[in-house]
This record gives C-alpha cells, sequence and structure tokens, in this order.
C-alpha cells in the first residue's frame, strides 16, 4: 500500500502537469471503488480547473474552482500521465483529459476512491484525522501525552491516524528501530526523551523516503512511472533473518494487527 511519501511524491509529481489546467472531459470506466464513483463525477469535474494539490495523510486532496477532487491509492492504485492518444490499459478505471494529456487512474484491486466534495476538511474521511509528522504540532511532548494512557503496542499507537497519521507500516518499524524500541512494549511506559526520539526518527525517515521517491517494493511508481529507491536505505523492513546493520544480530519478524513487523 502508498505510504505518506509514496503519497507525497505522486502529489509533487503530478503539479508540472495538471496544476493550472482545466480539466476538458472525464470518462469512469469501473465506479466500482471502495467507495461507489458518484454518477455524477464527470459533469462536476468537467469544465474545472485544478488550482493546487496537496496531501492531507494519505490522500490527495485536488483544490479545484469549487470543492475539491479527493484520491485515494487505496493498496494497489496508481495515477499516470499519459499521452492523449495512450491506449487504455487494464484496470485503467478512471480517466482526467487535460489539454497536454490524460491522468489516469489504475487499480488492480480497486480499494482506492475517487470523489468530489465541496470541503475536505470537515468530510467524513478526515474529521478524525491526527496531526501531520512532518508539522510543528507533531512534538515529542504530543506523543507523551497521548501516550500516557494508551495500552495499545507502541506500534500501533503511532499507525494510528487519529494520533498521527501516515506512518504507515514500513516506516513505523524503521523508526522504532532508529529509536532502539521494541514494536510490541505498550505505549504508555514510554519516556519523554524515547517520545522526542520517535518524532525526531519519524520526522527524518519519512522526509529521507519523500527524498528518494518513496519506496518500491511491488506495484509503486511515481506519475512518470519511476520507481521509489527508499527501499535501499530499508534497515529492518522485509530484512527478516539478516544481519542488522548495527550488530551482528538476525532482524526478527512477527505479526501485530494483521501486518508484518520487523525488528532487531
Amino acid at each position: 500500500m502508498p505510504e505518506l511519501p509514496e503519497v507525497e511524491t505522486v502529489c509533487r509529481g503530478l503539479q508540472p502537469y495538471i496544476t493550472k489546467q482545466q480539466i476538458r472531459c472525464v470518462s469512469v470506466y469501473q465506479p466500482s471503488l471502495r467507495y461507489k464513483v458518484a454518477d455524477d463525477l464527470p459533469e462536476v469535474l468537467t469544465g474545472q480547473t485544478i488550482q493546487c494539490i496537496t496531501r492531507r495523510a494519505k490522500y490527495i486532496v485536488m483544490q479545484l474552482d469549487k470543492g475539491y477532487l479527493v484520491i485515494h491509492l487505496g493498496m494497489s492504485g496508481r495515477l499516470t500521465w499519459q499521452s492523449l492518444d495512450a491506449p487504455l490499459a487494464k484496470h485503467d478505471h478512471i480517466e482526467l483529459q487535460f489539454p497536454g494529456g490524460l491522468l489516469r487512474y489504475n487499480d488492480t484491486r480497486r480499494f482506492g476512491c475517487f470523489l468530489w466534495t465541496a470541503d475536505y476538511a470537515s468530510h467524513k474521511l478526515f474529521s478524525k484525522l491526527g496531526v501531520e509528522p512532518l508539522t510543528a504540532e507533531f512534538t515529542g511532548l504530543y506523543l507523551y501525552h497521548q501516550a500516557a494512557k494508551k495500552n495499545k503496542v507502541i506500534k500501533s499507537f503511532i499507525m494510528d491516524n487519529a494520533i498521527v497519521v501516515g506512518v504507515g507500516n514500513i516506516y513505523a518499524s524503521e523508526a522504532l528501530f532508529a529509536s532502539k524500541l521494541h514494536p510490541t512494549n505498550p505505549a504508555h511506559i514510554l519516556t519523554l526523551a524515547q517520545c522526542n526520539s520517535l518524532v525526531e526518527n519519524i520526522k527524518a525517515i519519512l522526509a529521507q523516503a519523500i527524498a528518494s521517491g518513496g519506496t518500491t517494493l511491488q506495484d509503486f511508481a511515481s506519475v512518470d512511472g519511476k520507481l521509489g529507491y527508499f527501499v535501499q536505505e530499508l534497515k529492518v523492513y522485509g530484512r527478516v533473518n539478516q544481519e542488522c546493520v548495527e550488530c551482528s544480530s538476525k532482524i526478527k519478524q512477527l505479526v501485530l494487527n494483521q501486518r508484518n513487523s520487523f525488528y532487531c
């Protein structure tokens, strides 16, 4: 699943192609995504101009003349920029035509979403989201107060979107390793010093991943087809039974909330 760095990479990749560009027409080939694509979406979007592109959690948010187009890539979704005469590919479900090319949404598992809303901040998908990890609001003190009464394990705690958004499975494992914290420790035993370290490492690892274009494990590629190279920097994720980069121990794996977790 594309995580925060991958979504941020897509947002930045889209900007030179569609910012300040008018949507000429919209084609919906498969409306059955995680949420059914509204029947009137082509009518609502056609003729509108993309004013700017931002990200909230793992959502791509495009500000239009009126309202916002909100996109989530789900488990396997991809947005690609193609020429106006590019043939339709298998699993191409939605197409936005601009003067200079086509923006196509391809999603094998169809678990993403593609919707319009008048005010995304008050939409139910956004109303309970926590702070963004790369902002000044996300501090060690904030995390310490949030953890104080939480019995859930640390890994699940930092992946809770009501606490902080976008710290997905890959980056949670990496940040915990960098902070020398075991993923199964209960959140409430975190000290302020440990929270400061964890926040610092989350910010640094996410920033590094964005600079590397995200992490490509299977499906992810940016708008222009480039792969994410942060996979080369992973120290624990996906490295079970390999030697730790900091000691001679073998990386171990366990399953937490149906997700693979890696630690030394």
